[in-house]
């Protein structure tokens, strides 16, 4: 069970997580950020198949921007890989850090651009091997171009 280690401003505490310890499910509805400043966490997705580990962040990465940002529910699981301390920002609580500290969003948006980058590396890596028929590849670039 997650520990509260420490709630001085409104929206914001920070937390303490076990190794294999859930952070949040996929398909929760809570909208929480979360920032590593201590430990790691691991990002996994179901699928027909298998559970896929989407991502590992590390000491200064945030998580669960998709929901906070994007609203909906949680579209994978966080679950934290060996003791973890989180500061948890609530959606309330995001716009007041944005306007006490703009370097805040400017980094992030920085975070964001590289995932994607890096997303779309992988895509096209996986183009490249042929492992995606024609028209699957034309779906999923109307899709990432918002159309």
């Amino acid at each position: 069970m997650p520990q509260v280690i420490d709630s001085k401003v409104i929206h914001e505490k920070t937390m303490l997580y076990q190794n294999g310890e859930i952070i949040f499910q996929e398909g929760d509805s809570n909208r929480d950020l979360y920032i590593i400043q201590e430990g790691k966490v691991e990002i996994w997705k179901k699928t027909e198949a298998a559970e896929i580990r989407l991502a590992t962040f590390n000491r200064g990465d945030f998580f669960g921007d998709m929901a906070l940002l994007q609203g909906g529910t949680r579209f994978a699981s966080a679950k934290a890989a060996g003791p973890t301390k989180l500061l948890v920002i609530q959606p309330g609580g995001f716009l007041l850090k944005i306007r006490r500290d703009p370097t805040f969003a400017f980094e992030m948006l920085q975070a964001l651009s590289y995932r994607i980058k890096i997303s779309n590396e992988r895509l096209v890596d996986v183009i490249k091997k042929g492992n995606v028929p024609k028209a699957t590849v034309d779906e999923i670039l109307t899709l990432i171009g918002g159309q």
